[in-house]
């Protein structure tokens, strides 16, 4: 995993979210996850907004989540969008914001489903935890594969971060 260079301010409660949880995902998942979302997207620097942390998983750490975290679980929450995605899906509460668990999320998309593959990981940096999050160009497609208003304003967020082409100018001696 290439390290970000980029880092964003966190709110007092995403803050405190992430500082609970991300030693527990480091500690309890055996397989590669990472934070996707509108969490991941701020913690690359794009101007956005986050309400709850996402974390994409295998299904088995999923299950294993969902035993470590059972106190906090929101049994009642249904997921919107239930059409449009499928996981092991699961919904904690913790201090500052609510996280939600996707074990081996799927897309409908193209009139099947897709298993969802956060691509290139890079790390960043939150006070000494390192994150996992997909690298700048796969959350933009991450966002457009998932095709709603939210996430498409989330990939033009992204998309903003991007460096302009590099050009050379032409110089003329006449």
């Amino acid at each position: 995993m290439a390290q970000a260079t980029r880092m964003s301010h966190l709110s007092p409660a995403l803050y405190t979210t992430l500082a609970e949880i991300v030693p527990d995902l480091h500690v309890h998942c055996v397989d590669p996850w990472c934070l996707i979302g509108s969490t991941a997207a701020l913690l690359l620097g794009a101007q956005a907004s986050a309400a709850d942390v996402d974390v994409l998983t295998s299904r088995a750490d999923a299950e294993t989540l969902m035993a470590v975290w059972a106190s906090q679980r929101e049994t009642a929450f249904t997921p919107p969008d239930a059409g449009r995605f499928r996981s092991h899906f699961a919904r904690f509460r913790f201090p500052g914001a609510a996280v939600e668990i996707m074990g081996a999320l799927e897309v409908h998309a193209d009139e099947r489903w897709q298993a969802v593959s956060p691509g290139r990981l890079v790390l960043v940096g939150v006070n000494g935890l390192a994150v996992p999050v997909p690298s700048l160009d796969d959350q933009i497609r991450l966002f457009k594969s998932f095709g709603r208003e939210k996430d498409m304003r989330h990939a033009e967020a992204l998309r903003a971060l991007t460096p302009a082409a590099f050009t050379i100018p032409v110089l003329s001696s006449r």
